[in-house]
């Protein structure tokens, strides 16, 4: 672990780690969020009317009405386009972990443990499928820019430590920390991606979260 101490879903400190890990929004002079959103507002406009890989960061420039120098400057490639894009999706699906209702959300309950804790995994794993789904090419641009992208993103880290808190108590004994980037493999973009071409997005939705939930499941029966 990193040292952070885990005493439960619901402790302070637990709660306090995450709170450090979440996605922020970006803080900047007026002029220069003007121009973030104007790029941004263009950049998912083009994207959606002719694919991300048909758009090039000439065309985003242009049509957002900045120079292609601020724009690289600013975001770098697509894959910077795709991270910033996603940033509010993001602090939304933190927001419902960190203080929406149960199962997805702490529960008031201070039994949580063993099922209680698998369901809360499992209500990540639905919510985290719909966010992934919904902006699959975007979170698949943004993962696979270099190698190892994934595990760059600030919003990695959170998704990480949230699983991983969770099954520090579900399954006491087991390497959580470890286990938790297993549950999150199977939900790269990359992966759906391929998923859902071969089998459409149902059959690979199903498929995704059965696999990310066995992880609990095999290890050690959880409750």
């Amino acid at each position: 672990m990193d040292g952070t101490e885990i005493t439960g879903p619901q402790s302070g400190s637990s709660s306090e780690a995450l709170e450090i890990l979440r996605t922020r929004p970006p803080q900047e002079r007026a002029d220069a969020a003007r121009n973030r959103e104007k790029v941004l507002a263009a950049a998912a406009a083009l994207f959606a009317a002719k694919g991300m890989e048909a758009v090039s960061m000439d065309a985003i420039a242009a049509a957002a009405g900045v120079g292609k120098g601020t724009l690289f400057r600013r975001f770098g490639d697509k894959s910077g386009l795709a991270v910033a894009l996603l940033d509010a999706r993001e602090r939304d699906l933190q927001e419902r972990i960190l203080t929406g209702p149960p199962p997805l959300g702490p529960s008031a309950d201070a039994r949580q443990a063993g099922a209680a804790l698998a369901e809360r995994l499992a209500a990540f794993v639905e919510a985290y499928l719909d966010y992934l789904f919904a902006h699959l090419d975007l979170v698949r641009m943004s993962e696979t820019a270099s190698t190892g992208a994934r595990y760059r993103i600030g919003s990695y880290a959170f998704w990480h430590r949230h699983v991983t808190i969770l099954l520090t108590v579900a399954l006491p004994g087991e390497d959580a920390e470890v286990l938790a980037h297993a549950v999150l493999a199977g939900l790269a973009g990359e992966v759906a991606a391929a998923l859902k071409d071969r089998y459409g997005e149902q059959r690979a939705r199903a498929a995704l979260a059965t696999a990310a939930l066995a992880v609990c499941r095999l290890s050690r029966p959880c409750g």
